[in-house]
């Protein structure tokens, strides 16, 4: 019987009470007592290379809402855990994040695998414990150690996101747990948001800009914006791209289209750098910038929000219902015109081949039509789905790593998020996917599908200024970086079937498939650049027409 395994054991089970269900762990000796502990509870999904692990909790936990427990033994282990924790503090995903330390004794002594672990991961913590190695006489501790790490990762004062546990444990590192100390209160238990009370009416022009995460009443945002009069500009990663809402804004605000009088932002910001400067110029010209968000200073990048609302988006919403101002007639009939053109100038362009808008756009269909879950790559992939995925009437849910906006950990992330059972389709370029190839290692059977975009290199950086500034050959050295791998031929030694795709009739077929690495070998970088040029004239064409 161990003291170890009883701390360990104990940490668990407050942790099963309170809904936790995974644990990724990976293979170390200096985590044995709480990897044997996990093991004995919970659904443990075993990976080789920690920074890959970290970034396939992320997506359990993505994915299910429930913080996911990571276990890594000491050392240069628990660093690689640094890319994904700042991953999930700045994405606001909850992880409780444990890395086994050695004893004090062995520190400054020479011991291997043995670093300063405390404070390892300090500003991009919700909290952090060194709680020292486990003595029995502190068994009454163990329990609210545990509840307190869920709390805090699950809804801290600055929301959800990675807390991190060091933990120290001596030799012999084998044992058994007793019995565990007793329970001195409920497990944890979360309540939700005080709905606000909106000082002045919504009333006027306005538009409601729906970011993500999810909102989990899609519904209810569409039917506040009937209500009002007001168009629902939706991020894919909202969940509220619905049909009736407009799913072409970034295209639209790009025509320079009237300003509003009100502009609620719910959520985090979309990428589209059209749409800020939308919302910016209305703001000049005297608009009532609203901004939504339990962690408001998520909300205002540009510094145009005049009034926060600490609220979460369900409970506004269900505030701003009970609301009956006026709002001006054919202001929402404007933007419905606005976008059924949009989608159809959209339409006709992308009828000419294969691209990466027209990838976006299909997979988006196809994802919806099989109920699956859509990881998006940052960079170019999200970017399409932002402006080009349609409104749909059961849209597909679509998850992206938007806290940093880094493309590590692409992969594992999507393994991550297929690991709970969903069917998974990750949309990344040919260097995200080269980026995080350690993460198929061992790769689990779970029903994840990668559609690479294969461009030959970083396709934004084409986007850039540095595209015209710079000669060709430098360029393509610093920033294009075409990769010498093959994409094909790597995904295959990792024993993934693939499918190449050279035209639009084979997308659909390689989509359905199944698990496997779609490779869409697309025009090159500059035409990409042309496509979404040509995509923005012809938007330009229709709506000022209207």
């Amino acid at each position: 019987m161990s003291v170890q395994a009883t701390f360990a054991a104990t940490l668990v089970d407050e942790w099963v009470l309170g809904g936790v269900t995974d644990a990724v762990v990976c293979p170390g000796s200096r985590s044995t007592p709480l990897a044997r502990a996990l093991a004995a509870r919970l659904r443990v999904h075993v990976r080789l290379d920690e920074r890959s692990a970290g970034f396939f909790a992320l997506g359990l936990s993505m994915a299910s809402g429930v913080p996911t427990v990571i276990c890594v033994t000491s050392g240069t282990a628990a660093a690689e855990l640094h890319p994904s924790v700042v991953e999930a503090h700045q994405g606001r995903v909850p992880l409780i994040v444990c890395t086994a330390d050695r004893p004090p004794e062995l520190h400054h002594v020479g011991a291997p695998q043995t670093i300063d672990q405390v404070g390892l991961f300090t500003t991009s913590t919700r909290w952090s414990c060194d709680p020292g190695v486990p003595d029995e006489s502190q068994a009454a501790t163990w329990r609210p150690l545990a509840v307190r790490a869920l709390a805090e990762a699950a809804r801290g004062p600055l929301g959800p996101g990675p807390v991190h546990l060091n933990l120290a444990f001596r030799d012999p590192l084998v044992g058994e747990p007793g019995p565990l100390p007793a329970r001195n209160g409920p497990s944890l238990v979360v309540s939700p948001g005080r709905t606000p009370a909106l000082e002045n009416p919504l009333e006027g022009r306005g538009v409601l800009i729906v970011g993500g995460p999810g909102v989990p009443d899609a519904a209810r945002v569409l039917q506040l914006g009937t209500q009002l009069g007001w168009p629902v500009l939706a991020d894919p990663r909202s969940g509220c791209r619905l049909e009736g809402t407009i799913a072409a804004a970034d295209a639209i605000v790009r025509t320079r289209p009237p300003l509003p009088d009100t502009v609620v932002l719910l959520g985090t910001p979309w990428l589209s750098k059209a749409l800020g400067e939308y919302v910016s110029a209305a703001a000049v010209q005297g608009a009532r910038i609203i901004g939504v968000d339990p962690w408001w200073q998520w909300m205002d990048p540009s510094g145009v929000v005049g009034e926060f609302h600490s609220a979460t988006p369900e409970a506004w919403v269900a505030s701003s219902l009970e609301q009956r101002a006026p709002c001006e007639s054919g202001w929402l009939e404007l933007w419905h015109s606005y976008e059924k053109v949009a989608q159809a100038a959209i339409e006709q362009v992308l009828a000419d081949g294969l691209s990466e808008p027209l990838v976006a756009r299909a997979l988006a269909g196809h994802a919806a039509s099989v109920g699956g879950t859509i990881l998006a790559s940052a960079s170019m992939p999200l970017r399409d789905l932002e402006w080009y995925a349609p409104a749909l009437a059961a849209p597909p849910r679509v998850l992206a790593n938007r806290g940093a906006n880094g493309i590590d950990g692409v992969v594992s992330t999507a393994l991550g998020i297929a690991a709970t059972g969903r069917r998974t389709f990750a949309l990344l370029g040919d260097l995200a996917f080269l980026h995080d190839v350690s993460g198929l290692v061992n790769l689990p059977a779970v029903p994840c599908t990668f559609v690479v975009l294969d461009n030959g290199g970083g396709g934004i950086f084409s986007f850039l200024p540095q595209a015209d500034a710079l000669g060709s050959d430098e360029f393509e050295l610093l920033f294009g970086t075409p990769p010498t791998s093959d994409v094909g031929a790597v995904a295959r030694g990792f024993g993934l079937d693939v499918h190449e795709v050279t035209t639009v009739a084979e997308l659909e077929s390689a989509f359905a498939a199944g698990p496997s690495l779609v490779r869409v070998r697309l025009p090159g970088r500059a035409e990409n650049v042309a496509i979404h040029n040509a995509l923005n004239r012809a938007v330009l064409l229709g709506v000022t027409s209207i």
